[in-house]
């Protein structure tokens, strides 16, 4: 059966920002450049984001491209005769499988959150406690996170039912503009309240007692985690829309655009949250709680706060289910190579595995809420093995597949790259792609393993 393609190059940029573009973006960029010194973070970020974050990009968009297969054919297709390079290919599929193991129900929070939102569970002049116990008690309540983590899974899966063009392209063109839109509209809503510039200033302007009390080694590091994992490579979450690509544009010019709209959200979304924080006396100090809990406590107290805060939940489950889609593509497609299944039985096998898989997860907060390996609960256990092992050791592969004899080889890779109109790779990265990336995603691995203070 011929292979799918994207019907337009607008479709592939915006499905491959959609799959970057998730969570992480929202609340973990802009708590971690207040965090490391402002504007001298985002300005490591966004270099390391060109050296580390584009080369990995390019090489599992051309790895898809050259194959035009899934993750462990694509390999079996590529690699040479008796090696054994595929492996990997296998812990790719287990990464996406153990992702959307706890980012589906992560999304299903966002969901549940623009329906309360909207149907004015939140109302103005709540107390922090109140707002706290909204959350507090979806997450003591399994059968409620079951069942909005259902509803994405099932919408997900149902837009993947229809195909690439028809589904995912169709769907993700209009939710990526819908969300561009109304990360502006908040954005421009948070910049005119009283202490925006305030917020700006934490947020942007470079804080060199902040870098000297933190140390610069910790902000380059944690700047170089930030650009690796926004991407979400290693897994080959950006592979498998590789493998729908057409040759009419280089991969380097593909990749930089979908670093920049990638980009263009995580710092958005950093003049949402500031301004309105200090705007309203709240910190913004944590990950999760950001989102659930101070944000939410920002939105009862701000003019119109319901409408805010419905379209800015709308926003987080347009970004999450952006993922969750292009995520599931991947799951689905290898069971299509693998099999030889149609798509609707691919479809219906693995919308199974993920309503199952997703138990544990939802479980951890309450049902298995004693559970915990070295004081991590079952979320934590899942995030860790994907962030800080499966994707970094993946990358790494990658990049030992596309630049040494031993794998595809470095031409491969450079001439699959540059086929098309647009910015090309010259032949001189070679000893940079084979030597100095390699080591910089090492350093993110091992970084993963040292206790942030």
């Amino acid at each position: 059966m011929e292979r799918e393609n994207f019907k337009s190059k607008l479709g592939f940029i915006l499905v491959s920002a959609g799959c970057a573009i998730g969570i992480g973006n929202v609340w973990r960029f802009p708590y971690v450049t207040g965090q490391n010194g402002g504007g001298i973070f985002v300005l490591l970020y966004l270099l390391f984001l060109v050296i580390m974050g584009i080369p990995v990009l390019t090489m599992e968009l051309a790895i898809g491209r050259a194959s035009k297969k899934s993750a462990v054919l694509a390999y079996k297709k590529l690699e040479k005769p008796k090696s054994k390079w595929h492996i990997h290919g296998c812990f790719c599929i287990l990464g996406c499988y153990l992702l959307m193991m706890y980012y589906t129900p992560v999304s299903g929070w966002m969901l549940s959150y623009f329906f309360k939102f909207a149907t004015g569970t939140f109302e103005s002049g709540m107390t922090a406690e109140q707002v706290g116990n909204v959350f507090s008690n979806l997450m003591s309540n399994p059968v409620e996170m079951i069942i909005w983590m259902a509803v994405m899974a099932i919408a997900g899966f149902f837009v993947c039912s229809k195909g690439i063009q028809n589904g995912i392209e169709k769907v993700s063109k209009i939710m990526m503009i819908l969300l561009l839109a109304l990360i502006i509209i908040l954005a421009i809503n948070s910049l005119t309240l009283s202490g925006a510039a305030e917020g700006i200033k934490f947020y942007l302007v470079p804080d060199l007692e902040k870098v000297q009390s933190i140390g610069i080694g910790h902000i380059i590091t944690s700047a170089m985690s930030q650009a690796f994992f926004t991407l979400s490579l290693g897994i080959a979450s950006m592979e498998i829309l590789g493998s729908y690509m057409t040759r009419e544009k280089t991969l380097p010019s593909e990749s930089i655009k979908i670093c920049i709209l990638d980009t263009f959200v995580a710092i958005t979304a950093g003049l949402i949250i500031f301004p309105a924080c200090f705007s309203y006396g709240v910190e913004p100090n944590q990950g999760p709680a950001l989102i659930f809990v101070t944000l939410p406590n920002v939105f009862v107290n701000m003019a119109g706060g319901r409408i805010w805060g419905t379209l800015f939940f709308m926003f987080m489950t347009f970004a999450c289910f952006s993922t969750v889609i292009a995520v599931f593509e991947n799951l689905i497609s290898f069971c299509i190579d693998m099999f030889n299944m149609s798509r609707t039985k691919s479809v219906i096998i693995n919308a199974i595995i993920m309503l199952i898989g997703c138990l544990p997860c939802i479980f951890g907060f309450n049902l298995l809420s004693g559970f915990n390996i070295l004081g991590k609960g079952v979320l934590d256990i899942e995030d860790f093995a994907v962030s800080n092992i499966l994707l970094p050791v993946g990358a790494f592969l990658y990049s030992l597949f596309c630049s040494t004899k031993f794998g595809w080889g470095f031409d491969g890779y450079l001439n699959e790259c540059n086929q098309g109109e647009g910015i090309k790779f010259p032949r001189f990265f070679k000893p940079y792609i084979k030597y100095v990336l390699p080591v910089l995603v090492l350093i993110v691995f091992i970084s993963g393993f040292i206790p942030q203070g």
